[in-house]
């Protein structure tokens, strides 16, 4: 079994549970999933009944999985999310819900579809879609990669780049101060 995939699933380290996430994947491995490795960061949620769990992993460990993963499963938070692109994975997002009390709003549906709309990462709203997209994962590995972040990144700094230099350029003249009159008495 060691030589299996790894499908690496995290909630993050918010303090509200995400026991629909942990569910979802439970459900997945003990239906008709292949033989994978399944390795859960479960934070404050239920622990996972079918797979190897943690309730937290150390950044380094929790990165190393990422590289390693075929599928990376989290929540819509911005730091894993965009810290799974950065090591080249297109994570499969399943957002938080706030009418669920899995967070204070529903802030992570609006980050996710967002990304979902930019091609930058892989959405699942229901346990169907969940199911199809680790499946879809294990089939094609190579679809759940990023390869174009860093020319995107480096886009982005080139941008940067021409408009500090546009305002550097450009003499900006600060408004003259002028003292208050003194007023005697």
């Amino acid at each position: 079994m060691s030589d299996a995939p790894l499908v690496l699933v995290t909630v993050g380290t918010d303090h509200h549970p995400f026991d629909r996430l942990i569910h979802w994947v439970d459900d997945w491995l003990e239906g008709s999933a292949p033989e994978v490795r399944c390795l859960v960061q479960s934070g404050t949620s239920a622990p996972s009944r079918a797979a190897a769990w943690q309730r937290y992993l150390p950044y380094q460990e929790l990165q190393a999985s990422m590289r390693e993963a075929v599928a990376v499963v989290c929540h819509g938070g911005p730091g894993t999310t965009l810290g799974a692109l950065h090591l080249g994975r297109v994570p499969i997002v399943v957002p938080r819900r706030g009418a669920l009390g899995e967070h204070v709003d529903d802030h992570q549906v609006a980050f996710a579809r967002r990304l979902q709309a930019s091609g930058d990462i892989v959405l699942a709203e229901t346990e169907a879609e969940l199911h199809a997209r680790l499946d879809q994962a294990l089939r094609d590995p190579a679809a759940f990669r990023a390869p174009a972040l860093r020319p995107r990144t480096a886009e982005a700094v080139r941008a940067f780049e021409r408009l500090v230099n546009d305002l550097v350029a450009t003499p900006q003249r600060s408004p003259r101060v002028r003292p208050r009159p003194r007023t005697t008495r």
